[in-house]
């Protein structure tokens, strides 16, 4: 009464197949793989290396630093404590340039911080907008009124102010940043909207909400142009997508390329500007300033093209060392005499 039924399945008569491993199938699979492997390795290697980046440390943790005095500044130091940082490009950038800010030792992957936001009231949702959900905790609401936006990624929003010139002659002329395009178009155009009303009037239709505890003043004066305004703020959008490690930067602002004949940033002397607000030192945090290009891979990271290489290789080598263990003992009599 228990046997199983006269099935292909319950009977294991599926058609099946095993591979047969071979050195005939082994051998040339190892050495098609190290070909193919190396050659991409080195291309990516290659086109990393040819990416140019700069990069500038501005935390000031040193005492040379000029921006040592802006070390223990607090979120509501009024004014901003600002320092200036010179430097020089000893290459050209040719193309397009991306400027980032990037922060080491900040976890935004912590499981509470990644889940203490109110997606529907970033969405524009108007009831959400008065009646933040409580993941958003303890940043749900302050003085009886609910927080726009609420939660601890846009209390923690980096709001460091980084402006670019470069000094010939002892002139200094300010190089133009872009502050839109950096964000994604799923997430400005679909995930984050203001709440519907007039909307023209941000004013309005925040009225009855109160700013992050940490920020200086409420989302609808994040910029003075409407359509980079609010919850729609590229910078708000760009921050509020969370970091996967402790060490990431965020794009800040575009350089873009005016001249074909001209590099975008010629090799020379320039100087960083910095409205010195996001405190760091409390956590030892650090802050950078980082200017780069990029290819056709994206931005400059040597590790999948010496992921490629090592791959390749290590397939190689093995194909070498099967091969000569094959011509060496593969043909050797494996019958055994039986002595009488």
């Amino acid at each position: 009464t228990r046997k199983p039924d006269n099935t292909a399945f319950k009977q294991q008569r599926l058609p099946a197949w095993q591979p047969i491993l071979t050195a005939g199938t082994v051998l040339p699979a190892f050495f098609i793989i190290g070909l193919i492997f190396i050659p991409i390795g080195i291309g990516i290697f290659v086109t990393s290396n040819n990416i140019r980046e700069y990069e500038i440390d501005y935390t000031g943790t040193e005492p040379s630093s000029p921006c040592n005095k802006c070390l223990n500044v607090s979120w509501d130091s009024t004014p901003p404590c600002t320092c200036t940082i010179n430097f020089t490009l000893e290459q050209s950038f040719e193309s397009n340039v991306f400027m980032y800010y990037g922060l080491s030792n900040f976890y935004q992957n912590h499981r509470r911080y990644v889940k203490s936001r109110d997606d529907s009231q970033l969405n524009g949702d108007n009831s959400s907008l008065l009646n933040p959900s409580k993941e958003c905790e303890p940043y749900r609401t302050n003085e009886d009124k609910p927080i726009a936006p609420c939660g601890a990624i846009a209390n923690s929003m980096f709001n460091d102010t980084l402006e670019l010139y470069r000094i010939d002659n002892d002139t200094r002329t300010p190089i133009t940043l872009i502050k839109k395009g950096i964000a994604w178009w799923t997430d400005k155009n679909v995930k984050f909207r203001n709440p519907t009303g007039d909307g023209n009037n941000l004013t309005a239709l925040f009225q009855g909400t109160t700013k992050p505890v940490n920020w200086p003043k409420p989302v609808y004066m994040l910029d003075s142009e409407p359509d980079n305004n609010g919850f729609i703020n590229e910078d708000f959008i760009v921050w509020m997508r969370t970091a996967a490690l402790p060490t990431f930067r965020k794009l800040y602002r575009l350089i873009e390329r005016k001249n074909n004949l001209q590099p975008t940033l010629q090799a020379g002397k320039y100087s960083l500007d910095i409205a010195y607000n996001y405190p760091v030192h409390s956590f030892d945090g650090r802050k950078r300033m980082i200017l780069s290009t990029i290819s056709w891979m994206g931005g400059k990271n040597p590790f999948l093209g010496i992921a490629y290489i090592t791959v390749g290789s290590i397939c190689f080598f093995l194909g070498v060392v099967l091969l000569f263990i094959h011509h060496k003992y593969g043909n050797r009599n494996t019958s055994a005499d039986i002595p009488n």
